[in-house]
């Protein structure tokens, strides 16, 4: 839609026919004068024509006139209304990539996809649920990386999960070590936003701090913490007498993630399918909702020159063939 900066502007369209109505017209009383000895040498020949005002040209001056104004009202084109990032919460999602992240035990679609294919699938809507909140990604497996440092931009976070594989850091557990790069990511934020969601399948294999150590800082810090195991409790294994129920979560250390959750007043989840963990992900939308509404602004684009080049072209047109429409 078009908007006006000043239309208060328009009011000055009148003032033309206004001054043509209450300010006379001055008469040039003296008239040049040829004074010739003989009359008889002049030929008369016919009256004097005296000019009249053209009508095409006085259009042209009023088109110019209403033109000009229409620039000086400064007329804008606003776009459609685009969400604007507002400062909600800093939540920093930790994700495992050590080498157990690869047990095929997650059913998607019809299909046994590994833990880290089933994170990225729920994961990914996680982010992007998170309009105004400023997200940042860790992995870690014998190291922890800082993949993507605390942003608005959504996309960029949620295709760089994508991206990563199982490996990429390590084949151990460095759970303690990715609490402690949080920490430190973090510290310097507002105290009354920091979380931070950790994906893990096992039990603390490498790093130099351990998880409970890391959860002291967290907790110092005003870091909640909250922990998700991930992982069937049971799945059928085929074998030479045929198949048998096994335990491919068997390694993962529970105990150490609900403390770790409970010291910082967060929680521990575990999901044994991608009900499970999409489920996870609502509650935590519920437990940790955007603090601000989100704000919207319109992107304006000037239009003014349009009519100012209009009337420049115009009045050039006028200045510089007076007797054109003649």
């Amino acid at each position: 839609m078009i908007q006006f900066l000043t239309p208060w502007l328009f009011a000055a369209l009148p003032f033309p026919l206004l001054i043509y109505w209450f300010v006379p017209a001055k008469l040039n009383a003296n008239q040049s004068a040829l004074r010739v000895p003989f009359l008889t040498d002049f030929t008369y020949s016919s009256p004097v024509k005296i000019a009249t005002p053209n009508r095409s040209r006085l259009y042209l001056a009023v088109l110019a006139w209403m033109f000009l104004v229409f620039a000086s009202a400064r007329p804008q084109w606003l776009g459609e209304p685009i969400e604007q990032a507002m400062n909600g919460r800093d939540l920093m999602l930790a994700v495992d990539l050590s080498a157990s992240m690869q047990e095929k035990d997650f059913i998607l679609g019809k299909d046994y996809v590994d833990r880290l294919t089933a994170i990225k699938s729920i994961a990914t809507d996680f982010i992007n649920r998170r309009v105004g909140d400023r997200v940042g990604l860790i992995l870690f497996g014998t190291q922890a990386y800082l993949q993507t440092p605390l942003t608005f931009d959504r996309k960029t976070v949620a295709t760089l999960l994508d991206e990563s594989a199982i490996g990429l850091a390590g084949d151990n557990t460095a759970i303690g070590d990715a609490i402690g790069l949080a920490v430190k990511r973090l510290r310097n934020e507002s105290q009354n936003s920091r979380v931070l969601i950790l994906l893990t399948d096992g039990a603390n294999t490498a790093g130099e701090v351990s998880p409970l150590k890391a959860a002291e800082l967290a907790a110092a810090n005003h870091l909640k913490i909250y922990t998700i195991g991930i992982g069937a409790d049971e799945m059928l294994v085929g074998g030479f007498f045929g198949y048998r129920k096994v335990n491919p979560s068997a390694d993962i250390d529970e105990g150490t993630l609900i403390k770790v959750a409970e010291s910082t007043g967060g929680y521990y989840y575990r999901a044994k399918n991608l009900d499970d963990l999409n489920n996870i992900y609502m509650r935590l939308d519920e437990l940790e909702p955007v603090e601000k509404d989100k704000q919207y602004f319109r992107p304006k684009r000037e239009l003014y020159f349009v009519p100012l080049a209009i009337a420049l072209a115009l009045a050039g047109l006028l200045s510089w063939k007076k007797n054109l429409f003649n």
